[in-house]
């Protein structure tokens, strides 16, 4: 639930927690979901880790009335047909191939998101209903609940935008099938001897954006936009203390007649450590390009230029259809 949808946001490295006002702001912001003019559906696919493991989103949303609107997401993070070679040596002591199978391993997620504008003028406020599940074949499986809550405002061009993660702390309760685990309790001896723990918690998390759109001669845009992406716990960020630690990241798009679009952006800045011990800032950059066309926008990122952080090279799809063409 962390990497991210819209290949048009990834090209602008996440930072749309202001901006966003489309069917992909369920994910983002839910409270961009009142600037839905009518039903919007969305979908996208990535591969990663060498196609190995394949990410996949699908959303569909629409208002309710001219103050308010919901959407619903769906999103699958899945590594298929990994060998299970648990069973490959027999009660005999002999290697047999014919013990070997398959099996997948999938993290899934169903979001429910409601928004609504406030009688204040400009500011809007929306809620993520969150359902988590998560399989590893047939050794364990999970199912979560959390809470998102965002809120916008805006005025004269500028946008100000919090999105809370898991406000209320997301909990994940693992079921285990322990005749699995007892095929595997001793394959090592003294290793796995007792259950894993059962409960998962997924601690809060929050991003504070700022976006403003400049426009020249109605035909040229830019869209500027900033974020500092919060997490409650010490970790790597370029800002990181015991209380928080904060990853900052800058976008942009250049658009020309609604048309055609540019975006770059830069983020997860990191305190990697090196070899010799010593330490440097590492960086994400990112870029991408979209098309839109009588409701329909085609969009495409490419993430991880020169290899700056640990991850392998994306290529992100996506494509957003306003559904009312249809009719």
């Amino acid at each position: 639930m962390s990497i991210g949808v819209d290949a048009a946001a990834l090209g602008m490295s996440n930072a749309v927690t202001a901006s966003t006002s489309d069917v992909n702001s369920g994910y983002w912001n839910p409270a961009g979901l009142v600037f839905l003019e009518d039903s919007q559906g969305a979908l996208m696919h990535a591969s990663y880790f060498a196609n190995i493991a394949q990410y996949d989103y699908a959303a569909f949303a629409m208002p309710i009335d001219d103050r308010s609107a919901w959407g619903v997401s769906l999103i699958r993070f899945g590594v298929d047909d990994i060998l299970n070679t648990t069973q490959l040596i027999d009660s005999e002591g002999n290697i047999d191939y014919n013990r070997i199978s398959k099996f997948s391993t999938a993290d899934y997620g169903a979001t429910f998101s409601y928004a609504r504008s406030l009688q204040v003028p400009g500011w809007q406020y929306g809620v993520n209903a969150k359902v988590i599940r998560r399989i590893i074949g047939k050794f364990a499986n999970s199912w979560g609940f959390g809470i998102d809550v965002g809120i916008q405002f805006e005025r004269d061009n500028w946008k100000v935008g919090l999105m809370v993660r898991d406000i209320t702390t997301t909990y994940n309760i693992w079921n285990i099938d322990e005749e699995e685990f007892e095929k595997i309790s001793n394959a090592i001896p003294g290793e796995n001897q007792d259950l894993p723990e059962s409960t998962e918690i997924t601690l809060p998390k929050a991003q504070l954006g700022i976006s403003r759109k400049f426009e020249y001669r109605y035909d040229y845009s830019i869209l500027a936009a900033f974020n500092l992406n919060m997490q409650f716990f010490k970790t790597n960020d370029i800002i990181s203390t015991n209380v928080v630690s904060i990853d900052p990241a800058l976008g942009f798009e250049f658009g020309y007649t609604d048309l055609v679009f540019l975006r770059a952006g830069v983020g997860n800045f990191q305190n990697v450590m090196q070899i010799d011990n010593t330490e440097k800032i590492g960086f994400q950059p990112n870029i991408g390009l979209g098309f839109k066309y009588k409701g329909i926008q085609v969009d495409y990122a490419l993430t991880d230029i020169g290899d700056q952080s640990a991850a392998l090279y994306s290529n992100i799809f996506s494509v957003k259809v306003d559904l009312g063409i249809f009719r």
